[in-house]
């Protein structure tokens, strides 16, 4: 397992070993004592595994939750997605920085978004399937979301002159600067 630094310390990339011929490939995607000594540097509890699956265009997100915050260890398995964690945490020396990489079935890369961080992704791809390990289970009641658009935040997003497609309830995000914080 290969861990690389962003420009936000605690947002990582992981590229995990990949043994492939011409029958395809093998790779550990998940190990608990690498994960731990290398990424967190704490013990980490994943409690909940999500799949999604989008059509080109859409964007998701930016999501967290103010209470039961979840990290997040994220990967593509098909297609390819621009990924985005925004450092929400009152008193973090990063807080309102974001990061963005690129994360698709063929580079294999994983990102780690940690608790405190909102959250999301557009399509690249034709489509794409998204996976994700939570260190907290979902609790609708404390979910928020950003404006994907924010002009604070100024993330950007590789939408080569596209307006990206987005569900209801990320139409209505607040704003950087209306959107509930959490503690760091």
């Amino acid at each position: 397992m290969k861990v690389i630094d962003t420009t936000i310390p605690d947002v990582k990339i992981i590229e995990s070993a990949v043994f492939g011929d011409e029958r395809g490939f093998f790779m550990e995607t998940w190990n608990q004592q690498k994960f731990e000594e290398l990424v967190t540097g704490k013990p980490t509890k994943f409690v909940q595994d999500n799949h999604s699956k989008s059509k080109k265009g859409i964007l998701r997100g930016l999501h967290y939750q103010t209470e039961n915050t979840q990290g997040k260890l994220v990967r593509v398995v098909s297609g390819e997605v621009f990924d985005v964690a925004v450092d929400i945490r009152k008193g973090s020396p990063t807080f309102g920085q974001w990061v963005g990489v690129y994360l698709s079935a063929e580079n294999k890369r994983q990102l780690w978004v940690p608790e405190g961080f909102a959250h999301g992704f557009y399509v690249i791809s034709k489509e794409a399937e998204f996976v994700y390990k939570c260190t907290d289970y979902y609790n609708a009641k404390n979910e928020a979301s950003i404006k994907w658009d924010d002009e604070i935040l100024n993330i950007k997003w590789p939408l080569n002159g596209h307006i990206p497609l987005l569900s209801e309830k990320d139409m209505n995000a607040l704003s950087f600067e209306q959107s509930p914080k959490v503690d760091a």
